[in-house]
Order: structure tokens, then sequence, then C-alpha cells
């Protein structure tokens, strides 16, 4: 299993069409003969391992299915060893078993990078979603845009730089791999946001993380029904813990409360508040320019609204598309709060992290945030919220990070 994660670029030394002889000295550091690595995002097995180079056969069955016996001496191809126990997801999970091969036909510049347009079979473009993930020449992306009969994918710098995708044009040909947990949801149809659960769950995507791909794990983990760490250095100097509102469980709400200790408010769209006719709280508001709205329980409620299990209840409610003004009395004990319309870039806030994490897991855009504090009062920094963020086993990430990729 890889994850798409390159760990160097070798350089083809001859082929043949059966054999393949590639310079990576950094692979062959970690290999042995008969190891398995990904080349150009297919798996083989290494026949011979010298101190900087390798060899392996290419067989009937991956020569028709791949572009490995279409490569010729002096070529780029990116290398990857394969999983081990304890390692660090640091994109998604491939196999290098190859779906299909895909022509490029379209690179666009991007003022942060390119976008590659490429062709692909009907099969593996209906096993693909917009913001879903693919591996191209064994390089874990996110499909950008999906149209009939292609796809694009954003390339940022780092994979420009640390990849042969930087080098890609119209005409080439490269591998695709769908996602293993997409694929894993083709087979679970009908139970994809469990299977998701499951796996997501069980990933150690903890502490801080950084860049597209530590992005993609956070959103990953705010679509599983988890919680991410978003510190904001410059605005507040506070670091948040954020969960999405759509299926917000009570333990989610216990743990927020007992363990983060700050101040949890609901995020929302400002156009959703403003459908629920919640208007916003009197006064200048605070320091930050937070737009707090009218507190909130749930009309159908039995208690008095405090219980982890009630505030769950009113944020979910919140968060339903077919949620009406009726639902809610006000004054309450949940604190929905208004998103800036221009989102991260006019107002780069755990407000708008918020919204942004939910809309990019592609959930209704209202979730929960609360501030964390130490256990003798003052705001976490920095070293605390690392501290924080691994104990509980969540990623942490700048809002810095989430206003440039979301």
């Amino acid at each position: 299993m890889y994850r798409g994660f390159i760990n160097e670029v070798g350089r083809v030394v001859a082929a043949d069409g059966r054999t393949l002889c590639v310079r990576a000295p950094k692979a062959c550091a970690g290999l042995a003969p008969g190891g398995s690595l990904s080349i150009a995002g297919v798996c083989v097995s290494a026949v011979e391992v010298g101190e900087s180079e390798l060899r392996v056969d290419v067989s009937t069955e991956t020569a028709r299915r791949s572009t490995l016996a279409e490569l010729a001496a002096g070529q780029a191809v990116n290398v990857e060893l394969p999983l081990r126990a304890g390692d660090t997801i640091e994109g998604h999970l491939v196999q290098g078993h190859v779906d299909s091969i895909g022509k490029v036909v379209r690179v666009e510049p991007e003022p942060q990078g390119r976008r590659v347009w490429l062709k692909a079979p009907a099969r593996t473009l209906e096993a693909l979603a917009a913001k879903g993930s693919i591996a191209v020449d064994g390089v874990s992306l996110t499909v950008a845009e999906l149209q009939r009969d292609r796809f694009a994918v954003a390339l940022i710098p780092l994979t420009l730089e640390g990849s042969t995708l930087g080098a890609l044009a119209p005409g080439d040909r490269v591998n695709l791999e769908v996602d293993l947990l997409d694929r894993l949801a083709q087979r679970h149809e009908g139970r994809l946001r469990d299977a998701y659960r499951r796996v997501i769950g069980a990933m150690p995507w903890s502490g801080r993380v950084s860049g597209r791909l530590g992005v993609e794990k956070v959103v990953a983990q705010i679509q599983s029904g988890g919680c991410a760490v978003v510190w904001d250095p410059s605005r507040e100097g506070e670091g948040d813990v954020i969960a999405a509102g759509a299926e917000l469980k009570p333990q989610t709400v216990a743990f927020i409360l007992t363990q983060a200790c700050g101040h949890p408010c609901a995020p929302c769209d400002a156009a959703l508040l403003a459908r629920l006719e919640l208007a916003p709280m009197p006064g200048v508001g605070d320091r930050q320019g937070t737009r707090f709205h009218a507190t909130i329980d749930l009309a159908a409620g039995s208690g008095t609204g405090v219980s982890a299990a009630e505030r769950a209840a009113t944020v979910r409610r919140l968060a339903h598309p077919d949620a009406r003004p009726s639902d809610f009395v006000s004054p309450g004990h949940v604190f929905p709060l208004g998103a800036d319309r221009g989102g991260l870039r006019a107002r780069a806030g755990h407000t708008e992290a918020t919204v942004a994490l939910c809309r990019a897991a592609r959930l209704p855009p209202v979730g929960v945030c609360c501030e964390i504090m130490t256990p003798d009062g003052p705001m976490a920094g920095p070293a605390e919220l690392e501290r924080f963020a691994l104990h509980w086993g969540l990623p942490l990430i700048e809002i810095s990070e989430l206003a440039a990729h979301l």
C-alpha cells in the first residue's frame, strides 16, 4: 500500500519494454531484492538492488495496463516505497494497481501553480468525484474539476518541484489510480459514510500538519465526524477545536466543554441565519469583529437546553436543510456566529474557518468551534495546542493554511 507521497524522483538508466533499470539512491537504501516499490504509480518488485540503481521486470500485464513499457533511458520517474507500520499518512491510500491510462489535454498556468486537464476512460471518470482523490503517475492529488470526458487537478509548486508532474505537457500519457477509499465506498454502496468513518477514524492524523495535504487531512477529519484544531497566531493568538454540525454527537459537545474549556459557538453561513430569522446581537461586538447572533435552543427540547445532548440536537437542527424559524426559541444556550460572506479571504477567523471546512467536506455550512484554554485559565499557546492535538489524536493546522488552500 502506498500514500502517493513521492520519496524520490528517479532516473531511468535502461529500458527495453520488459526490464527497467532506475537510478534511485534513496529507494535503494530502504529496499532489498524482492521488495516492492512504486515506479510512476505502478507497484513492481525489485529484482536487483544496488547502492544507487535497481532493476525490475515489467510483466505483459503491467505493460498492457500502464506506461512502464513506454519509458526510455533518461526519463524521470516518481518513486515511492510502500507504507510500513507506524508511518504517517501524508497523502491518500493507493495500491499501485493502475486503473487506466490518462492523456494530458491541456495545461493552464495559475497564480499558485498549474491546472492540468486529463482525458480518462469512462470507467475511471465514473469512479471520481469533484474534490475526491486520484493518483497520477503515483502522485496523490485532489480532483479539482470533473467534466463529461475529462477531469482537472491543481498542482501547487511543491508538487511541481517534487515530482515529474511539473514536466507534463499535452499529449503525455500518465498512469491513473482511484483512491482506495473511493474504491471502498463503491464496494460498500449505500454504506459510504460508515465505511469512510471506519477507515479515516483509524488513521494516525494527529499533531501539526500543513500544506495542501495537511488541509486535506483536516477536511477528511471533519467529514468523518471528528474534530480538528485550528491555530490563529495573528488575529486572536488562540486555537479552537472545530467540528461539523450536521451530525454533531453529544460526546463531541461533552469533549469540547470539558477539554477545550473555552466558549463554544456555532459558526453558520450568513444567508442561513437570515433565512432562519436569527438576528445579530445588538452592540458593536468584540475586538475581533465576531458576528454574534441571537442565542437559541431547540423548541422541541424537553430540558433546559444546557446538556450536551440538547446542545448537539440544537446545532444539528440548525444545520438541517429543512430547518425553519419556528424550530428554535430564543434566548438559549447555543451561540450562532455569522461568517463573513467573503469567507476566509475576507476575514481569516475561526468562524470563517469552521464554515469553510464544512463546505470543503461537502456538509451544510454549520459547525462548532471552541477556544482551547489551559486548566489554570490562560488561552493555550502553540506548545500547549500541539500537546493537546497529539494527546487527543487531532490534526493541528494554522488558519493561514486553510485560507491558502480552501
